[in-house]
Formats: C-alpha cells, structure tokens, sequence
C-alpha cells in the first residue's frame, strides 16, 4: 500500500512502504510540522485579476499554506484575493504588507464559504481560522483585543468607533480636573425609554469662564434656584411681601 497524505501534506506511511527512507521521510514530517506550527513566509500578492493562490505540497516543505505565518507582500493597484487550498484546517497568522490603499479578502479556492477581508489601508495583523470543510471551505477572524491602543489625542476622551477605541478634539479631560465639551456641543440626558433627551449646552459667547456650584440639598416644594454672584447656586422661597390683590385694586381707584 502506498503513502498517503494528510490535508497539510504531511506523509501518512503504509506498513512495509518506503524501506530504507524511514528516516528521511520521517524527517522531513517533522520538519513540516514545524513549519506548519512556526514557519514564516513572505507572499507577493499577484497585481491582477487573478487570485494569488495559497497551495499545499504533499511530502514537502514548498506549500505556501504550509506556513503558520503569511506576510503578504507587493503592490497593488486594486482589490486582490488570496486563496485557502479546500480541506484545508488550520489557523493562520497573516499581515497585510501590500501597498497601496486596496481591500485584500482571505478566501477558499472555490465554494461560498466565508471570507475575511482587510480594508483598505488596513495594514495590520488578523488571526484566521480554516474550517477545512469539503467543497465550501470558510475563512474566519478570530477575534482579538485591538482596542488596547487608545485612539485620538492626550487628554482626548475614548469612545467606540466601529470597534476601535477613537477621541474627539471637542470631548477632553481638561488637566485631570474637569470634563470638557468644546464647540457648543450638548450634554444629553435621555428619559426611561431613550425617545427624548434634554439637552444643557454653553451659551454660544461666553464673556468669559464661569463655574456653577450646584447646592448642597434638594430644596423644599416651590423654591428656585438663585446666585451669590460668584457661581454658588442656592434653593431659596418666594418672598411674602409685595402689594396684595385687594391693595392693587384700592390703589388703581383711587389713583386711575
């Protein structure tokens, strides 16, 4: 019975074949399955139509799939496809070194599988998964955390963008002190079911900078809010005093 081989093209030896190469053969398994679980290749990404086809050497250490590190290389003037070989079952660490601003998909060979694809002037790492699956093979990304490296400027506060950390110039944390919104731009409070907000915003000239200090307490029913005229707010009540309803009526007879 002849060698047969496996879907990463390590030689699986019959009982009795190869007499005398055992050694060798044997050898050069183990040299692949190094290769497959740390070897590194740099891989020109074909500037066409056609796609650039990651392939599996039975026996040998030629394949360009039989890699655990892919770079892809070259430059490109318009999107390109990189091809799994099917049954193909494996993880992959892949860069995408290609220049120019052109989208690179990670597919298999044929089939409606899945795919994973770098943006344009996406130059980085992704992690893939090969499922390997007869006739359909699909491509996936395994998620990894790329949000460690903060986005924006110092001082700029995080938001999520699309998955990625990113700051805005407007949104700051001001000398550690104080939370800063430039540009007029609101604070929004939302109600229970997220259909209205109210909103507090600057005064669009501000004479100058100015602090309100909010008091210490709720206040009691009917009372306002009033100023020392340093920024110091206070609940105070209505005053008492005043002319009566009955007073202003004597008043406007007697007076016209």
């Amino acid at each position: 019975m002849a060698s047969t081989y496996t879907d990463l093209g390590l030689e699986l030896m019959a009982t009795g074949e190869n007499a005398g190469t055992w050694g060798t053969k044997t050898n050069a398994n183990l040299s692949l399955i190094e290769q497959l679980t740390g070897g590194y290749i740099s891989q020109a990404v074909t500037d066409s139509g056609t796609p650039t086809a990651l392939t599996i050497a039975d026996g040998a250490l030629t394949g360009t799939a039989q890699q655990r590190v892919i770079e892809l290389t070259g430059s490109i003037s318009g999107s390109r496809i990189v091809t799994f070989p099917l049954l193909t079952e494996n993880f992959y660490f892949i860069k995408n070194s290609t220049s120019g601003a052109q989208t690179v998909q990670l597919k298999a060979v044929s089939g409606s599988g899945a795919t994973v694809t770098f943006a344009t002037g996406e130059k980085t790492w992704k992690i893939i998964y090969v499922d390997g699956v007869a006739t359909n093979t699909g491509v996936y990304e395994i998620d990894v955390d790329t949000t460690s490296s903060p986005g924006g400027s110092t001082t700029q506060v995080q938001f999520n963008n699309s998955g990625a950390f990113a700051g805005d110039a407007d949104l700051t944390w001001a000398a550690g002190t104080a939370l800063t919104i430039n540009s007029q731009k609101e604070l929004r409070l939302g109600d229970s079911d997220d259909s209205a907000y109210v909103g507090v915003r600057s005064h669009a000239t501000v004479s100058g900078s100015y602090t309100l200090t909010m008091p210490a307490a709720t206040g009691t029913s009917d009372q306002y809010l009033k100023t020392d005229g340093s920024g110091n707010l206070a609940w105070v009540s209505p005053s008492s005093g005043g002319i009566s309803t009955g007073k202003a009526i004597a008043m406007a007879i007697v007076f016209g």
